[in-house]
């Protein structure tokens, strides 16, 4: 492999499911055969959509891309909580759901947008006392978790078909969205977990310009001069 680095720009992925962030800048790596390829922004494995990877000296920019606004569409199952608050984890308690209404739901997400605070779940990548939170989780241990500060600009229902009910967020950065299905369905006295999310827009990058892993080659990298604001 070599040490130099060819390319130095970014990459819009279309991140499949099932795979780590870490795995496709890895499939990355031995595409584009070099070494200086980091990603901005982590996915779940459950988790589809825009990943930006970044190349050679555009690795540097971390920070800058890591700050924009991000868009999802997630798909929540009311009635099921699980350990890791999506349907990949174990199912914890399982209650009724024919109690809450499209209404209800329009009607609490209204106190969703804006500045609200949100403490993470146990299974986010956040440091405590040096350890990440999901490595805890992973053990059976919870630990006290601070509330941060966090925007969400935009909440709409897309669709409500229960037991699902998919939404649209548009947030800022450090919003945890199966965290924000928890919420929202404990505001209506229930639980939820999340089923599917993609993510559909990081800052100017959407879905629709995202390349799919086996369709990518040297021509999707975009050049990037400067940094990314």
């Amino acid at each position: 492999m070599k040490d130099e680095s060819p390319y130095n720009g970014i990459i819009v992925v279309n991140k499949p499911s099932g795979m780590t962030s870490h795995d496709v800048v890895s499939r990355v790596r031995r595409i584009l055969k070099m070494k200086r390829v980091g990603h901005a922004g982590t996915l779940d494995p459950l988790a589809t959509g825009v990943l930006i990877i970044l190349l050679g000296r555009c690795t540097k920019l971390f920070k800058e891309f890591e700050a924009y606004d991000k868009g999802y569409k997630a798909s929540m199952i009311l009635g099921t909580k699980t350990t890791t608050a999506d349907i990949e984890g174990k199912i914890l308690k399982q209650i009724g759901y024919d109690q809450v209404t499209r209404e209800q739901f329009e009607n609490i997400m209204k106190g969703f947008r804006g500045n609200i605070v949100q403490v993470p779940p146990m299974v986010s990548a956040i440091k405590v006392n040096g350890k990440r939170l999901y490595e805890l989780a992973r053990k059976g241990i919870e630990v006290k978790r601070e509330p941060r500060a966090i925007t969400i600009r935009d909440l709409q229902l897309v669709d409500f078909s229960p037991p699902r009910v998919t939404f649209h967020v548009e947030c800022s950065k450090g919003t945890y969205v199966r965290q924000l299905a928890e919420d929202m369905a404990e505001r209506l006295n229930n639980i939820a977990c999340i089923s599917e999310i993609e993510r559909t827009r990081v800052g100017p990058f959407r879905i629709d310009e995202a390349v799919a892993l086996e369709d990518l080659g040297p021509e999707h990298v975009k050049l990037w001069n400067g940094t990314a604001r």
